[in-house]
């Protein structure tokens, strides 16, 4: 399911795990927020092409971090450039802060665009936060992590599931 959060800004919603993509559309780049899990990939196929735009259009992928649920849909976007922890400093997209927020995983990271949070799992709706008895979590870590959340001045949280 496609919700317009903006009018370059959008949430491709999963019913499988909740999940969500998001699709940023920035001054003729196709910026992707996550792929989802494997499961989605039909879904998330249809509602790109809904959006008039295929798999070979995506230009950057961002990602949260890198648990299956997020990246699973990863070897769909050939000619996409990915950040991950081992290069999100090389990001040069300069609309987009990059914030780390280790705790649900040591590599976790948010994304700052305009008042938009996109918060992968790190915190939800309704004071909801991630897991962190994963391995690579840490309660105290990702309590630090919210704390510095809680300092940005955002209007539209993004998080990485819904449900």
């Amino acid at each position: 399911m496609i919700n317009k959060i903006k009018n370059n800004v959008f949430q491709l919603y999963f019913k499988e795990f909740g999940s969500c993509v998001y699709l940023l559309l920035l001054n003729g780049l196709r910026v992707l927020v996550d792929t989802s899990s494997k499961e989605n990939k039909e879904e998330l196929l249809k509602d790109l092409q809904e959006l008039d735009i295929k798999p070979e259009e995506v230009n950057i992928i961002l990602l949260t971090h890198t648990h299956w649920d997020h990246t699973g849909n990863l070897p769909v976007f050939k000619n996409a450039e990915i950040y991950d922890a081992n290069n999100i400093d090389k990001l040069t997209l300069e609309k987009i802060k990059v914030i780390k927020t280790p705790g649900h995983t040591k590599d976790s990271r948010c994304f700052l665009y305009q008042d938009i949070l996109f918060s992968g799992d790190t915190i939800f709706h309704n004071g909801g936060r991630g897991r962190t008895d994963l391995p690579g979590g840490s309660e105290k870590e990702i309590l630090n992590s919210i704390e510095k959340l809680n300092k940005i001045k955002y209007k539209i949280l993004c998080p990485g599931h819904v449900d």
